[in-house]
């Protein structure tokens, strides 16, 4: 399997849910100390992933950062092309957040 490298995270490694469930504390300590995610699998098939909260909470403000930066380049196309009725960017983010409902 291939596992793309995210920067400053270790080499992933692959469990299976009973390996995890045996060896929660380490899986945990290999995630917050080494900064290594553990790819949890259920009947062969990728179920979950364990990573460190700080690094979840960065990954999330990526996310975050990058939907801003998407909804602020929508609303300059648009106020650009003279698009009628606009919209708030906080009108966009909740009709983006309904649709993903």
């Amino acid at each position: 399997m291939y596992i793309r490298y995210i920067g400053g995270m270790g080499e992933p490694v692959t469990a299976t849910m009973s390996e995890v469930r045996r060896h929660l504390a380490d899986t945990i300590d290999r995630a917050r100390h080494d900064h290594t995610p553990t790819f949890i699998t259920q009947r062969g098939r990728t179920t979950a992933v364990l990573i460190d909260a700080d690094e979840y909470r960065r990954l999330l403000a990526i996310e975050e950062a990058a939907e801003a930066e998407w909804l602020n380049r929508l609303a300059d196309e648009a106020e650009r092309e003279g698009r009628e009725p606009s919209v708030s960017l906080e009108e966009m983010a909740r009709d983006l957040a309904r649709r993903e409902e």
